[in-house]
């Protein structure tokens, strides 16, 4: 079974991680054979935080709770508190995620720490803008490494600008291996254009009983 572990902070960016979440606890969309799910909230300390859309999460468990394997998924959404020092226990425990084969996804804000870490260093990656990085991350080497897209996936993590969250989202169902790919395609085309053709495709891709 794969756990995924959402970290949450003040502030979180809650659209950043709204395809996301609701694909993958909904679970409407996945194949018959999909690999076990379970989903849990993380943060620094147990206290409630509160997200830029005023949502109050409890985390369920803490940074030091993560099992490290090469079943773990680590989401860490954009906020505007990713410089609160309490943040960098996160940033090395995904940096030992990565090195256990699990999977970390990082968006917008979240990049930053990461970068400051030295993670992007080493991966194919973006984010807001190579100049925001060069800006907030004074030890930031990654420039040859950065692509100007919406959403970068390379060995396991997956980064993405504050526009990006639904190719984000694309990477992260593709690396779980939850969805067939011509589901995935129609689902992608479907919430990336608007245009009916591919909600019907993605609707004829389900077993019958799947169909919403």
């Amino acid at each position: 079974m794969k756990t995924i572990y959402i970290y949450v902070l003040d502030t979180l960016a809650d659209w950043e991680l709204g395809y996301v979440i609701a694909e993958l606890n909904s679970k409407r969309f996945f194949k018959a054979n999909a690999p076990l799910l379970t989903i849990k909230t993380v943060g620094y300390s147990k206290q409630p935080i509160q997200t830029m859309g005023g949502i109050e999460i409890v985390p369920d468990c803490l940074v030091e709770d993560i099992e490290l394997s090469n079943n773990s998924v680590l989401l860490l959404p954009g906020a505007d508190t990713w410089d609160s020092p309490h943040n960098i226990n996160i940033i090395k425990k995904a940096k030992e995620i990565l090195l256990a084969k699990g999977t970390v996804g990082a968006i917008c804000g979240a990049t930053v720490p990461l970068a400051n870490f030295g993670i992007l260093d080493e991966y194919s990656h973006t984010s807001n803008g190579i100049g925001f990085l060069d800006m907030f991350c004074p030890t930031y080497q990654g420039q040859k490494l950065y692509l100007d897209v919406p959403s970068v996936s390379d060995n396991n993590l997956i980064t993405a600008s504050s526009a990006g969250a639904l190719m984000w989202t694309k990477h992260i169902i593709e690396c779980l291996n939850i969805f067939e790919q011509d589901t995935l395609e129609a689902w992608y085309h479907y919430f990336h254009t608007g245009e009916a053709l591919y909600f019907f495709e993605l609707m004829q891709t389900l077993p019958s009983t799947n169909n919403i």
